[in-house]
């Protein structure tokens, strides 16, 4: 480390310090990160995501409880005889089932010395070192967010590389907690698997993206969040061309853009708004409210401690919170995976889809209700001989467990 730079770096342990209210020894041990500080933080993962944005992030005081409903609403509406008895009030956050559990994860990072030579040149170089890691952090709890399935205690990235071990993430939890939510294979009325997976194009179970989110929306999705505005469809990279996604922010100046991790379709599947995230599994979709999606991290758990390792010609930053991944409410969640799309209709599905999507993106929304209940009535038609997300081709029942 050059002199510059250590006289830089020095600055940014005082200020560490500072903040922390400890001494500046004491950095370079583990600490308990300050409530505002750590806070602070948060936010600025958070912010560094345009995705996270979208979510929940919220502290919770215990590592484990009650899951919170943030976001989600059911129906209130009722009515009461009060000559027979008394009217009784409902909490329309209340989700009964599985409770959260905070786990430790580790967010370790190592800052070489020639990285850090190059950033003493800038005056922001506190800012750079702290950006570095929660735009790690940020994607990070993404890919876990996504890809989780199980949590080692010494994780494995060799084995995992999509940090399948780090922590349970929402898929996981969708599958573990309410695998009736969960749309992946096709099965017959005699309980045999037809197909371990659901086939789009001209001889398969559906002919188009539009026709499978609109059944399992109206299958899998609570009556009450059918029609919701803000359900969206979370799509893999495989089954819709990138350019039918522009970037989000792309007109604005790049200081004030927010990362494009989240891609934004002015198309649509089944009627919904079509979003790609990072490191969403490629032949998925998940069908939810964004803010149905919440990471809760246990106020008071943060530790850190920044070490200036020479023999690794490095600085290495040891930081670690307890954090939970979680679905607010199954009843506005429906995972569909396992989607294979045929050679036989590649082409013509999604020319089908999207030139379907393109056109209905032009109309008013008389026109597409209209349209919307002629399709009603046509898919009502269909499904006494078709597929649907209950009932396969041969009249066999869908299923995720």
């Amino acid at each position: 480390m050059k002199k510059a730079t250590r006289f830089k770096f020095n600055g940014y342990l005082t200020q560490l310090a500072k903040l922390n209210n400890v001494a500046v020894e004491d950095v370079t041990s583990k600490y308990n990160v300050e409530p505002s500080v750590s806070q602070t933080l948060e936010t600025k993962i958070q912010e560094s995501s345009s995705f996270l944005q979208q979510i929940n992030i919220v502290p919770v005081d215990e590592q484990s409880g009650q899951r919170l409903g943030l976001g989600i609403t059911g129906p209130i509406a009722s009515t009461t005889d009060t000559t027979q008895g008394e009217r009784s009030a409902t909490d329309p956050t209340f989700i009964d089932g599985d409770e959260y559990k905070c786990t430790q994860t580790n967010s370790d990072t190592l800052l070489r010395y020639e990285k850090l030579d190059l950033w003493a040149k800038y005056k922001d170089f506190q800012t750079r070192i702290r950006n570095a890691i929660v735009e790690r952090q940020a994607l990070d709890r993404i890919m876990v967010g996504w890809n989780g399935i199980k949590r080692e205690k010494t994780s494995n990235k060799l084995l995992y590389p999509m940090l399948q071990d780090v922590n349970i993430g929402w898929l996981e939890k969708i599958r573990r907690e309410s695998p009736v939510h969960v749309f992946s294979k096709i099965i017959g009325e005699d309980g045999t698997v037809v197909s371990p997976t659901i086939k789009i194009g001209k001889t398969g179970h559906f002919k188009n993206l539009d026709a499978l989110v609109m059944a399992a929306v109206s299958e899998k999705i609570a009556t009450w969040y059918q029609e919701d505005t803000k359900l969206v469809a979370i799509t893999g990279s495989a089954l819709l061309a990138d350019k039918y996604f522009p970037i989000v922010n792309r007109d604005q100046p790049n200081t004030e853009t927010l990362a494009a991790d989240m891609l934004i379709s002015q198309k649509r599947i089944g009627q919904k708004p079509a979003v790609q995230v990072p490191f969403f599994p490629p032949n998925a979709i998940l069908i939810t409210r964004l803010d149905n999606l919440s990471i809760y991290w246990q106020d008071g758990s943060r530790r850190r401690a920044v070490i200036d390792n020479p023999k690794r010609d490095a600085v290495e930053n040891f930081e670690s919170v307890n954090e939970a991944y979680v679905i607010e409410d199954y009843d506005c969640a429906c995972l569909i995976e396992n989607i294979e799309i045929l050679d036989d209709g590649d082409d013509a599905v999604q020319g089908q889809s999207l030139q379907t999507m393109a056109v209905a993106s032009s109309l008013s929304d008389d026109d597409l209700a209209r349209i919307a209940a002629i399709a009603a009535q046509v898919v009502q038609t269909m499904n006494a001989g078709g597929a649907s997300a209950e009932t396969g081709p041969t009249g066999g029942a869908a299923s995720g467990e």
